[in-house]
């Protein structure tokens, strides 16, 4: 780890992880182009793949906007007010401490995502990562207005057990980079032991399936082991179909970013009763009064 260490401090820390994040969106731009060509030589290329990749990005650039403008600053400045008032210890930066901190924070990431999945509001901002109907790494980048916000409620207890808040910003977005390039069907399964132990291509594929078996399935971000451990790990059998149960009919960027909380409004005001209203906007997704 001494090589490690070496590495670590918060100005390296700052370079690295927007060095993640930048360096992940070229390598998706340019391996989307392989998977377009892939598709074109399979005969299975359509513009309507195109548009679906161009609305991916047009979300992801709402997603920049609210997310770093709005609540970027915001989400950084609350982890360290937390660090320097409610840290029960301050752990140094060292190699041990930020691999306990990309574990804890794989497992913090693991619990969000199952809570997007299961309750309503949270699935209206998330609902937009699954509406696409095709599997390609630009699906990776399809995002909700409150995709940004929402990790911070499962993050901020890291800080709260003293990790330094550049680590935990760092370890979130080397997860969500590498969830990034899961999305994709030219990688089919990789050897058992990593199959077993890490989250692939193959599982993830899963976890965007509209079929019954495949539904709130496989949360994990870079270990698999969290789902085989809390129930929710399902294998690739059946042919994946994705997209959602209800399907978004649209490939205007400005629509499918807000459509989750569209439908939930809808659904809101059409139920009865202050309760049930409520109650259909913390339950999980299509519960109704009766």
């Amino acid at each position: 780890m001494d090589w490690l260490n070496q590495l670590i401090s918060e100005d390296t820390l700052y370079y690295w992880e927007n060095f993640i994040q930048n360096w992940g969106m070229a390598i998706t731009v340019g391996l989307l182009g392989v998977e377009l060509l892939v598709l074109t030589i399979k005969k299975k290329f359509t513009f309507q793949i195109v548009g679906d990749a161009l609305a991916n990005f047009g979300t992801f650039a709402l997603f920049i906007i609210i997310s770093y403008l709005v609540f970027g600053l915001a989400y950084l400045a609350g982890l360290f007010w937390i660090y320097q008032n409610f840290s029960i210890s301050q752990l140094p930066l060292n190699g041990w401490t930020v691999l306990a901190c990309i574990i804890l924070a794989d497992m913090a990431f693991y619990w969000e995502h199952r809570f997007v999945h299961r309750c309503a509001f949270g699935w209206a901002t998330h609902t937009v990562h699954h509406s696409s109907p095709y599997f390609n790494l630009s699906v990776g980048y399809r995002f909700g207005p409150l995709d940004g916000l929402m990790p911070f409620f499962f993050f901020a207890p890291l800080a709260m057990l003293g990790f330094h808040p550049l680590v935990i910003f760092a370890a979130e977005a080397l997860i969500h980079v590498y969830g990034n390039l899961l999305h994709t069907e030219m990688v089919r399964r990789l050897p058992r032991p990593i199959e077993f132990i890490f989250n692939t291509p193959s599982h993830h594929r899963v976890h965007h399936g509209s079929n019954p078996e495949y539904i709130d399935k496989n949360y994990a971000g870079l270990f698999i082991i969290w789902d085989r451990i809390f129930g929710t790990f399902e294998e690739e059998k059946a042919e994946v179909k994705y997209g959602i149960t209800v399907p978004v009919e649209t490939l205007n960027p400005l629509k499918l970013f807000f459509i989750g909380f569209t439908r939930l409004t809808k659904q809101v005001i059409a139920t009865k009763g202050l309760a049930n209203k409520i109650a259909t906007i913390v339950k999980p997704p299509g519960w109704s009064p009766k």
